[in-house]
């Protein structure tokens, strides 16, 4: 409505002042405005009535024919009703644009259940290219034979550029998850894909093409998990009020580095009880940074999070990394908490 508030507020304003004022020569302000939100039509359609009054003021008020404020308001209203033409044009591409993106995020981060096996899962994403809303990091859980396998990674890049070597890391995780004996052969799986993906697609960046990620397994029922790490931020285990990093016992390398730094895959086992969350996160969120350059802290966020449950958990992880950048984030942010579930909750 602000096009039509400011064509009557001119005239208003017109008709108050004193007739020397040429109050009405600003109305071509308002079909130029209306330009940036409304159709053609509706454009046009405003810039003609805004035509009307200028003359009406004109003629019956000030007793004169203005043929320049005429002009120059017609000359106006042909340009708005062009620049919304050419407006709506580039709406239709962005909007073609997003959907596509909002299909290749569909396809790389499809939804996860919120519930496999007695384990409670919840998924945070927020993509650095928010009007694409996807990036380089990935998540991806999936129920096996040989336990609940967790997989988060994050790789190198952002935006669109990043897509096609994300879905060939999650891809690659969905099919072997299920075969593979253990992580450190899905590791290996998820490095040679990735590889492969890389020469079938060389770019000018491909020698630098790799992901880091983090596996982990829960078998069903609980008990003894097993985590690898491949160059990634260690996961957090939250266990009541205690709260620690996964170190890994050694580094174990990123996807499609294997082949540079060697191929040894480093497993460790960590128990889970009934109430434990697990929190897998991607380096968007510990390196987000405030205003004086510091960085996130985010084991001493959780040590103050008490027992709360991974959705509001994520959601107030969301919502705090907002105010502590100034809601200046740049870099793609995913995180995935894992909850082992009491005997009675698994079997609800």
């Amino acid at each position: 409505m602000a096009p039509i508030v400011l064509t009557v507020v001119v005239g208003a304003v017109a008709l108050a002042t004193p007739r020397d004022f040429a109050v009405s020569r600003l109305l071509p302000a308002a079909p130029a405005l209306a330009a940036s939100m409304w159709s053609v039509s509706a454009t046009v359609g405003l810039g003609l009535l805004a035509l009307v009054v200028v003359v009406t003021i004109e003629v019956l008020y000030h007793q004169s024919a203005t043929w320049f404020t005429g002009g120059a308001l017609a000359a106006v209203t042909a340009c708005a009703g062009y620049a919304s033409h050419i407006r709506l044009q580039r709406e239709r591409a962005l909007y073609d644009v997003r959907s596509v993106a909002e299909a290749a995020q569909s396809v790389v981060l499809r939804p996860l259940p919120q519930r496999i096996c007695g384990v409670a899962i919840e998924t945070l994403y927020v993509a650095a290219a928010a009007q694409a809303r996807i990036g380089g990091d990935l998540y991806e859980a999936v129920d096996t034979r040989h336990g609940l396998r967790v997989m988060i990674g994050d790789v190198r890049g952002k935006g669109l550029a990043a897509v096609g070597a994300a879905g060939a890391v999650v891809n690659s995780f969905r099919e072997a998850a299920y075969d593979e004996p253990d992580l450190a052969a899905l590791a290996r799986r998820m490095d040679t894909s990735m590889g492969r993906y890389s020469a079938t697609f060389p770019t000018s960046e491909s020698a630098e093409r790799f992901a880091t990620a983090v596996l982990a397994q829960i078998p069903h029922g609980g008990g003894e998990a097993t985590v690898l790490n491949c160059g990634h931020p260690p996961p957090i285990l939250m266990r009541g009020t205690d709260v620690r990093a996964l170190e890994p016992s050694a580094p174990s390398p990123p996807l499609n580095m294997a082949g540079l730094i060697g191929g040894d895959y480093t497993v460790d086992t960590v128990p889970l009880a009934p109430g434990d969350r697990l929190l897998l996160y991607t380096d968007g969120v510990t390196e987000t940074r405030n205003r004086s350059g510091s960085f996130f802290p985010l084991v001493a966020w959780l040590g103050r999070q008490g027992a709360a449950p991974p959705r509001r958990l994520l959601d107030e992880l969301h919502e705090q990394l907002l105010r502590f950048s100034g809601g200046g984030l740049d870099d793609d942010i995913a995180a995935l908490v894992v909850r082992v579930e009491p005997a009675g909750d698994q079997q609800a």
